[in-house]
């Protein structure tokens, strides 16, 4: 009969996380003001919050390393002053989201350009993923380089500080 009990609770507690997450994740429209580097954006809602959105699935080399300048303009020559959406969620006190730019899935496309990574920490999702192994087997961006740096190796070992 104990054992019965924890599953019970254990069942609720496991609903009442997938609710909680759930009624988290939220839809914003605006407009790209800033871009910081190639993973991150500075977002004016419609209406006129400016929140910072951290891209999700995916991880940009820093500005100081090699190809972070290239991957911050990347994004922005696709997304600055341009009008987008962001499904996102608030982890960590910080917005991680999806950036659709009419039809676009931006993340998807800086890995497929060879800005960025995709962040094997936090996506586990097969399309991400293969527009990695695509973006290296064909050189683009920061695969041009023989043994490029995964940024957070990088952080790992000080570097942008």
């Amino acid at each position: 009969m104990n054992r019965y009990r924890q599953t019970g609770r254990l069942i609720t507690l496991l609903g009442l996380f997938l609710l909680g997450t759930a009624a988290q994740a939220q839809r914003l429209a605006g407009v790209v003001l800033g871009v910081h580097d190639g993973d991150t954006l500075t977002l004016q809602t419609d209406d006129r919050q400016t929140l910072k959105v951290r891209l999700a699935n995916i991880d940009a080399p820093e500005l100081k390393q090699m190809y972070g300048e290239a991957a911050r303009l990347g994004l922005a020559n696709t997304v600055y002053q341009r009008r987008v959406t962001v499904d996102h969620t608030d982890r960590y006190g910080r917005l991680i989201g999806h950036v659709d730019l009419e039809g676009q899935d931006v993340n998807l496309a800086q890995v497929a350009k060879g800005g960025a990574w995709a962040y094997r920490q936090y996506t586990s999702d097969p399309v991400f993923h293969q527009a990695e192994r695509d973006a290296r087997n064909q050189r683009r961006g920061l695969w041009q380089d023989q043994n490029p740096m995964a940024p957070w190796d990088y952080r790992h070992a000080g570097a942008s500080k």
